[in-house]
Order: structure tokens, then C-alpha cells, then sequence
């Protein structure tokens, strides 16, 4: 056991990150953690973090290692961003905890997953504590590069980069079979399809919904005969990203719902009543609001899936009718994608791929997704 064993495909920064726990001149208060969706960041960020409070720098049995990696541990937080930014307010918060002494541990850590999400104010709040960090204060950030549009030059020049890559299908489809017990033929399947990303290959081996909907994504290019098509596969898959996005919310945002009302003191008497009841609905409205981003959030992240489903899709066509002998992205797909590349130009097939790619551009920078994606699929009927 080792609290490594989860970061998969990444001898490298296991290497460099294991030898700064042992070694206090390798050690410095602020790491960057960079690499694709599913290289890993969030993982080996608490890995690291488990292994700078473990008293044997990282076994993987003790409780200071099964807190940490729990999320559990009193002196390491982490900050999950649910909605479409960081919050300045949030952050400020965070920054004067991580300042204080460890309680138990041997360091304050504040892993920040998506990193790329801070807000400009947000950011500047960071930065005044990585420039001048408490002596047992490690900061540890994660964001797909270290290009200023996802982490400023700013706070990137002040932290030690840990650069991940994606894992190869084999290392994938390996962990999948000795530690999820799937058998080798699904395995391998999905560490494929999944193009390395451990969580997507777990969730297309175990749940039938998201083969579905993959299957359905990929059917869609061969489909497109009009723009009557265009629009009504537009209307399905924003309207399938609404349902997926709703029903992830459903029994979470009751939860909290309730508990804020028990919190606030819900059907009290006597004194007082009228005054806790205005801080009542000062309260539900900011819990609304966090609601109604982490809904638009998570409708995003699902039309993001299809999004990424069909870019692989159109480099299949191109390397297809390239003759290049590179491996597919689907292989399960050949016969489709050996179409495409047969009825589609080069050039065509390269538009396509351009129109997906602006979607997701338009997605991330606040398009309502109705218009966005309905401007791809016209463009892919277009070619």
C-alpha cells in the first residue's frame, strides 16, 4: 500500500514529489500540478498532500493517510469548485485558515482543484498569500496548463510545476482490472474510448446510460441530412444535458434545502422570529444561487462529454483518410468513421472538426448552449 498507488501513469512526479517529502531542501511552499482531464491533478495533488502529513511520508495505512485521502483531515482543505468560478469571498476565507498553525499535522495544505476557475479577484487574494506564506502553509494548484489564461503569470512564477501526462490505454485498462475487478475485454474498451481519462473509462465500463449516450453522440455526424436534423439533435442534446444536469441536482439540492431550514431555526415562535426569518431568506437565496451555478455547471460538463466525443470522432475521419497508421480514437466506430472519411474531403472533415471545437469555446466563454450547439450541428450538416 502507498498513497501512490492511484496515480496512475505518472512515474515522473511520483519520483520528484515522493523525494521532496523526504527531503526538506527539495521542499517548497507551492506546487502546480498541470496535465489533460484525466491525468490525474486532483489525485496526485492529495497523494502529495497525504504524504507531507504522513510521519512515514506516505504508507497508505496509517490514519493521518486515510484522513487525508478521505478529505477528512483537519489541516488539509481542499477547494472544489461546483459552479463557474471561485469566489473572492470563498477564497479570502480559505487563505486565512490555511495561514494558521497545523493542529495536528506537520503542515496547513489547501489543494485547489481547478485553479483555472479562480475569479480576477480571487486570484489576487491568492497571490498575497503565496507571496508571503506562513512557514507551515503548502499550497497546492491544479489546472489543465500553466498558460496565463488558465493560471496567471503572476502566481505560476511563485510555484514549483508538476507537469502530468495522459496515461497510456494499457495502464488504464491494467487498473481497472486489478483494482475495479473488470474483466479484460470491458477494461480495455474503455481505457480506449476513454482516450487515458481514468474516471471516464471507470464510468463507460460501469453505467449503460453513458454508453448511450456516447453511441448516440457518435451517431450523430452520419445522421445529419438537413437542417431540420441539425435543429432537432440540437434540441435533444441540450435538452439531454438539462435532464442529466437536474437529476445529479435533485436529491442534493433538497439535502441542502433542509438542512438550512433546520439551521435557521424553521418553524420557531417567540422572539426574535421576524429577524431570523429575513436572515432565513437572505440565506436561501445565496444557497439558490450556488444551485443554479452548480446546475449550469454540470449541464456544461455533459454536453462537454458529447463535445469531446465528437472531436474524436472527425480526427478519427482525418487520420482515416490521411492513410496514417495511428490508432483510432474509437475503433468501435471504424466502420462509421471509414464512411465519413470516404464521403468527406480532408478539408471538410477539418471544418467539422473546427465547429466542434468552437462550440466548446462558446460553451466556456457563457453562450447559452441552445444557440452554440445548434451553430455546430448546422455547420457540421453544412461540412
Amino acid at each position: 500500500m502507498s498513497v501512490w498507488r492511484d496515480v496512475v501513469g505518472q512515474p515522473a512526479a511520483v519520483a520528484e514529489l515522493s523525494a521532496a517529502t523526504r527531503d526538506p531542501t527539495a521542499m517548497t511552499h507551492a506546487w502546480l500540478f498541470t496535465g489533460p482531464p484525466g491525468s490525474g491533478r486532483s489525485v496526485a495533488a492529495r497523494a502529495f498532500a497525504a504524504a507531507l502529513q504522513c510521519p512515514r511520508q506516505g504508507c497508505g495505512e496509517c490514519g493521518v493517510c486515510r484522513t487525508v485521502l478521505a478529505r477528512t483531515h483537519a489541516d488539509v482543505r481542499e477547494v472544489v469548485p461546483e459552479g463557474l468560478s471561485i469566489g473572492v469571498g470563498e477564497m479570502r476565507t480559505l487563505v486565512q485558515l490555511a495561514a494558521r498553525s497545523p493542529s495536528t499535522g506537520r503542515w496547513q495544505i489547501l489543494v485547489i482543484q481547478d485553479a483555472d476557475r479562480l475569479g480576477e479577484r480571487a486570484a489576487n487574494a491568492l497571490l498575497k498569500a503565496v507571496e508571503e506564506p506562513a512557514p507551515h502553509t503548502v499550497f497546492l494548484l491544479c489546472a489543465p496548463s500553466d498558460h496565463p489564461e488558465d493560471v496567471p503569470v503572476t502566481i505560476r512564477s511563485r510555484c514549483r510545476p508538476v507537469p502530468l501526462r495522459t496515461p497510456s490505454p494499457e495502464v488504464v485498462a491494467e487498473v481497472l482490472v486489478e483494482r475495479d475487478g473488470m474483466d479484460p475485454e470491458t477494461a480495455r474498451w474503455a481505457a480506449t474510448v476513454a482516450g487515458g481519462h481514468v474516471g471516464r473509462a471507470r464510468w463507460l465500463a460501469r453505467d449503460p446510460e453513458a454508453r448511450q449516450r456516447r453511441a448516440e453522440a457518435l451517431d450523430l455526424p452520419l445522421r445529419l441530412r438537413g437542417l431540420g436534423d441539425a435543429f432537432a439533435f440540437a434540441d435533444t442534446l441540450v435538452r439531454t444535458a438539462k435532464a442529466e444536469a437536474a437529476e445529479a441536482a435533485d436529491v442534493r439540492d433538497t439535502a441542502e434545502r433542509e438542512e438550512l431550514a433546520v439551521a435557521m431555526g424553521a418553524g420557531g415562535v417567540g422572539k426574535g422570529v421576524a429577524a431570523a426569518a429575513r436572515s432565513a431568506k437572505a440565506a436561501e437565496r445565496e444557497l439558490e444561487k450556488r444551485q443554479k451555478s452548480r446546475s449550469t455547471r454540470n449541464q456544461r460538463d455533459a454536453l462537454d462529454r458529447t463535445i469531446i466525443d465528437l472531436a474524436g470522432f472527425f480526427r478519427d475521419v482525418l487520420v482515416a483518410g490521411s492513410g496514417a497508421r495511428v490508432a483510432l480514437a474509437n475503433p468501435d466506430r471504424e466502420d462509421d468513421v471509414r464512411r465519413a472519411a470516404g464521403e468527406w474531403s480532408p478539408e471538410s472533415a477539418l471544418r467539422r472538426l473546427e465547429a466542434v471545437l468552437a462550440c466548446r469555446e462558446a460553451l466556456n466563454a457563457n453562450v447559452k448552449p441552445e444557440i452554440a450547439v445548434e451553430d455546430m450541428l448546422v455547420s457540421l450538416h453544412r461540412g
